[in-house]
């Protein structure tokens, strides 16, 4: 049947692959801050306070409070490209889009803030994708990062009239590939160090404890991280202590243990004078590497009495973070792709 000359140009056919971290502010500023708290502390998988009790803490007194205090920390990380998070997510949809070349578009977003989840995932469509990979970057599940994308994907496909066929990427909290690309960029980052570390930390964000309780995987697949990674290293790197940490404790609920603020604290204090944290729970550096690790991290294990630390990078956009993100992606559109 031959098309109507007058029929509108639709393109189809194509496949996308939508990147998704956390989200950030879209400037260093209490405002702007501001925004963006408002937007993920009202997210009921991020705080599961009931509204009626919650809202108004939030309103009355932690946007009130906190945004100033927050911003200043942004501040000290924020760069000419603005937020680690969203610069190094950018970097990294770039150097996937060259590595899965151009018949495949790749794109990025965060679940709170800018780029949109929504947004993006549309202009994906309408660039002809009907067919798209989301994939969280999230290498351990949790209801509050990985479900809550997954229920801001819902809410994007709700909205659009013609939806794509969609694939989410699963946590690869314990895939070879994600335990060999961390073994092989820490150890890289280590053999650089000027001083050869005592401990090495692994810090993971935090969670209330009752999430644990109540069902939800984050802790068990940060431990299993944690072991697969330290047998990985032990080879090269034997006479290295591993410890795990939970860090960002926030409110005055039992938070998961041990806190890594108290682990650098008694490290030091036990003696431990040569110490590198290393954050495998995040896939790009973000505020709470670059400013809490980083930053205050230091201060606290030298303010014990520590002598040497230093905080490594996460996976970021470099070679080793790369190549498993891309071959994660191409086993995940297999039957889409050749």
């Amino acid at each position: 049947m031959t098309k109507p000359a007058d029929h509108p140009a639709v393109r189809t056919g194509g496949i996308g692959v939508l990147l998704v971290n956390l989200g950030t502010p879209d400037a260093p500023t209490p405002a702007a801050v501001k925004r963006y708290l408002a937007e993920f502390l009202s997210d009921r998988r991020v705080v599961e306070i009931p509204p009626l009790v919650w809202q108004p803490i939030l309103r009355g007194i932690i946007l009130n409070t906190r945004p100033k205090k927050s911003a200043h920390a942004y501040g000290q990380v924020w760069g000419p490209e603005g937020s680690p998070l969203a610069a190094i997510t950018r970097a990294q949809a770039e150097a996937l889009q060259a590595r899965l070349g151009s018949d495949l578009r790749v794109r990025w977003a965060m679940r709170y803030g800018n780029p949109a989840m929504g947004a993006e995932l549309q202009a994906l469509k309408d660039a002809g994708c009907d067919r798209i990979l989301v994939a969280p970057l999230y290498p351990q599940y949790s209801g509050a990062t990985t479900a809550s994308a997954m229920d801001g994907l819902a809410a994007a496909l709700k909205g659009m009239r013609w939806q794509p066929a969609v694939r989410t990427l699963p946590p690869y909290y314990d895939d070879a590939l994600h335990i060999a690309a961390l073994k092989d960029d820490i150890a890289r980052q280590l053999s650089a160090l000027p001083f050869r570390p005592e401990v090495l930390l692994l810090s993971f964000h935090g969670m209330p404890e009752r999430t644990l309780h109540l069902g939800d995987p984050y802790h068990c697949q940060c431990r299993k991280t944690a072991r697969l990674l330290a047998e990985a290293l032990a080879g090269e790197w034997g006479d290295l202590r591993v410890e795990t940490s939970f860090q960002s404790r926030f409110g005055r609920a039992k938070w998961l243990e041990p806190a890594t603020d108290a682990v650098l604290a008694a490290e030091a204090a036990r003696g431990t004078r040569r110490l590198a944290i290393a954050a495998p729970g995040f896939s790009a550096d973000c505020l709470e590497t670059r400013e809490e690790l980083a930053i205050r991290g230091r201060e606290q294990f030298l303010a014990a009495g520590g002598q040497d630390y230093a905080a490594l990078d996460c996976l970021n956009a470099g070679e080793a973070g790369m190549a498993m993100l891309e071959a994660l992606v191409r086993r995940e559109l297999a039957g889409w792709i050749n």
